[in-house]
């Protein structure tokens, strides 16, 4: 597929939960893939990389900390993590600085149930994790259908329909779009 060509599928089905003083994105999807070409896709560095916001260090199929990079543009960021749970195929869970990831793969008749919960820090930030899962779950489809496109990550998501996404959810979740996660300018990051 020419990444020129690619559209946003239709807005995901997505619930939020408060959890204790932070909040939980649910996201689930159904793919046409069995569960373990979808674990791969989840836990081998080589395959995230093709479609996650970030990479990784090591095989996320293991307990134990890992460095996940985040994929922003020019700067990528290191940032600590800890694969807590790993039952391969059906659960992965880890930690991304403050957040929690936890992906669950269900096998279908046709395929695999997965579904993401995603904690954050702040209800504002829901619409934006979602509408930053979208394209990347987008993605990551085209690379399981053997129809990769490049990854969408950092601000270059912005061309791709990650506004309108945000827009979107931040409507479904009744929460005011924010716009934007803010971005660090440079004289806050010189030395």
């Amino acid at each position: 597929m020419n990444p020129d060509a690619y559209r946003p599928s239709p807005i995901g089905d997505v619930d939020c939960t408060a959890t204790g003083d932070r909040w939980t994105l649910v996201f689930t999807r159904d793919l046409r893939h069995p569960p373990r070409k979808v674990w791969a896709a989840l836990t081998d560095p080589d395959q995230l990389a093709a479609w996650a916001p970030y990479t990784a260090g090591r095989d996320l199929g293991t307990p134990g900390a890992v460095t996940l990079t985040m994929i922003d543009d020019e700067k990528p960021q290191d940032l600590p993590a800890e694969v807590t749970r790993a039952e391969p195929p059906t659960l992965l869970e880890y930690t991304l600085g403050d957040d929690i990831l936890r992906w669950e793969l269900t096998a279908t008749g046709s395929g695999t149930r997965l579904a993401l919960h995603h904690t954050v820090q702040a209800r504002d930030w829901l619409p934006k994790v979602a509408a930053g899962w979208h394209l990347c779950l987008d993605v990551a489809e085209h690379l399981l259908d053997g129809d990769p496109i490049p990854p969408i990550r950092g601000m270059a998501a912005t061309e791709f329909g990650w506004s309108e996404l945000n827009d979107q959810y931040a409507r479904k979740f009744d929460i005011p779009n924010t716009g934007l996660p803010e971005q660090p300018r440079d004289e806050d990051t010189a030395s």
